[in-house]
């Protein structure tokens, strides 16, 4: 007997003026928006698939990771019944034949951008809080991987946006049952044009680890983590989407002990904490570093592309000192020994300390707006072979987005290779380059309104003429403005021009102030302040980042006015 097609269905919905995303093709927003507004998900879904010119042979990669509660069609669907709101919309008539969804639904971001790019997929769509808090009482989120694996442009992105604000149906399959356990193809007769419809559930690992054994040298790492001169190591997945990947490439591929991970556990809510990899919230990490009984601790964020390096004793690698050492040993990683390196490329508010490095090994920077997508044209152009931003985000042209794992890797090369400490690494690195003091400061949760006030002012008294070598006298210390400007990025490859991107003092003495408000946020705003102080003398290497840079934060403080403007006494996070 011939079985009926599943039912494709299409269904009425109206659309929301709300969803532009927010950079990268990405949409977030508090779990209860998506629960108390009818059709938001699905709405986001069928926009963004259908800003995608897509030929009926494409293939889609899905991912989604354990974060929350979410209003999938008409119902409140608990955390496992994520994928499946997706799935179902994604059959629809994008002509869309072939689906590859990590088993239970896992993936990380590195992990989709592998996958996309190894089976020429259209692209991706990963559901994710990212670094944000997760669960009911925090945050959901939709993002968009194009088909060089990379986040969407901004034209995507701008597309996404105006179909949303016009959509009045979706096309949805809610009969269809797919099996997110079970490894294998699984093949489906739809009321569409694809016979079968297949369904892909892949090893949310596998892959992934197959381009990082053809990256770097895994016996150089095992004999590190295991050999006579071990050295023990800590890595906090902070109940994100890593803790399969920890355990398998770090603990069963490489020989670290079990008990060497913690947190591997993916839950909705990352265990009540953000999965945010910095001092304020990897305590757990921090603490256990400063015993002494580790050499090397990491810990990354919920979906895998951003990490923290802590040496023994707790020493804080912040994240533009990694990328610029990470930069000055890539002779110890295989990959760039055979592919050479063209290019390094960095977010402006990062700090200068990569430009050092570069000049060494006369090699261009690309400084581009903060967002990882600025670094894919400039990667797929052949420009760039290291990219990074002070948000603890590293990556290279092996994929097209940042990688955590990858960044973690590479730091346990160069432990092998050269045979030092973290702490004796970076301080030789300061010692040859000198050391650039670097703190970022978070005002979170502000007043839209206010926080867009406040740069517009400042944007204002910064750009008159008269700001020009202005000079600021702080304790003992005189700041000689040397140029400000509103940063804007010309794209080197196709001349487009990204504008207002952050406000920057620049010093005669090389020191910079940056202001810029961040772009990830919905219903409040975050104003961030940036402080970097160039010290080439060794012996000013040791003191604490934000007593050098103290002149240069009331510098910022008085001239903002931000703690007047918002009532606050202070930042909300520091790193």
């Amino acid at each position: 007997m011939e079985r009926t097609p599943i039912p494709v269905l299409t269904v009425q919905t109206a659309p929301y003026e709300d969803q532009r995303p927010t950079g990268g093709g990405g949409l977030r927003r508090p779990t209860a928006l998506f629960e108390s507004q009818r059709n938001y998900l699905p709405n986001f879904v069928q926009s963004l698939l259908s800003s995608i010119s897509m030929q009926p042979t494409h293939v889609c990669i899905f991912l989604c990771k354990r974060i929350c509660f979410i209003l999938g069609l008409y119902h409140l669907y608990p955390v496992h019944k994520c994928p499946y709101v997706c799935v179902y919309i994604l059959i629809f008539k994008n002509l869309i034949g072939r689906l590859v969804i990590g088993q239970n639904g896992i993936l990380s971001t590195p992990a989709v951008s592998c996958i996309i790019r190894k089976i020429k997929a259209a692209g991706g769509i990963i559901l994710t809080a990212s670094h944000s808090p997760g669960g009911p009482g925090g945050e959901f989120g939709v993002k968009f991987e194009v088909s060089n694996g990379g986040p969407a442009p901004d034209m995507v992105s701008e597309k996404i946006y105006q179909i949303s604000k016009t959509l009045e149906e979706y096309a949805i399959c809610p009969d269809l049952r797919v099996d997110l356990s079970r490894l294998g193809r699984q093949e489906f007769d739809l009321e569409n044009k694809f016979k079968p419809f297949r369904v892909e559930i892949v090893d949310s690992v596998e892959i992934y680890l197959n381009l990082l054994r053809s990256i770097f040298d895994f016996n150089a790492i095992r004999n590190l983590l295991t050999g006579p001169n071990q050295i023990k190591i800590r890595i906090d997945a902070m109940n994100g989407v890593m803790g399969p990947y920890v355990r398998r490439i770090l603990c069963d591929e490489l020989g670290a002990p079990a008990n060497s991970a913690i947190n591997c556990i993916p839950l909705e809510d990352f265990g009540g904490q953000p999965p945010d990899p910095n001092l304020t919230y990897a305590t757990a990490l921090l603490e256990a570093m400063k015993g002494g009984e580790y050499g090397f601790g990491a810990a990354f964020d919920a979906d895998g592309d951003r990490y923290m390096i802590l040496g023994q004793n707790g020493f804080f690698v912040n994240a533009s000192d990694s990328l610029a050492i990470i930069a000055a040993n890539l002779s110890c990683i295989p990959y760039f020994c055979q592919m050479g390196v063209r290019g390094f490329g960095r977010s402006m508010p990062t700090s200068t300390a990569l430009d050092k490095v570069a000049k060494v090994m006369k090699v261009p920077v690309y400084e581009t707006p903060a967002g990882w997508r600025y670094f894919s044209n400039l990667m797929d152009s052949g420009r760039c072979s290291l990219c990074g931003e002070e948000s603890f985000g590293t990556g290279s042209d092996h994929l097209r987005e940042k990688d955590g794992l990858w960044a973690v890797l590479v730091w346990l090369s160069i432990l092998a290779a050269r045979k030092q400490s973290v702490e004796e690494i970076v301080r030789d690195h300061w010692a040859k380059f000198g050391r650039h003091y670097y703190c970022r400061f978070d005002y979170e949760a502000l007043e839209p309104r206010t926080a867009y006030f406040i740069m517009r002012d400042l944007e204002a008294l910064i750009t008159d003429k008269s700001f020009s070598h202005q000079q600021f006298a702080v304790g003992n210390n005189i700041y000689s403005v040397e140029r400000t400007d509103s940063f804007e990025f010309v794209d080197p490859v196709d001349g487009t021009v990204t504008k207002r991107q952050g406000l920057r003092i620049i010093f005669s003495d090389a020191s910079r102030l940056i202001f810029r408000m961040s772009a990830s946020s919905h219903v409040r705003a975050t104003l961030r302040i940036y402080a970097e102080s160039y010290e080439k003398d060794p012996s000013q290497h040791n003191k604490e980042p934000q007593a050098v840079l103290s002149p240069l934060i009331a510098i910022a403080l008085k001239i903002s006015q931000i703690h007047e403007r918002t009532g606050r006494k202070g930042p909300t996070v520091i790193t």
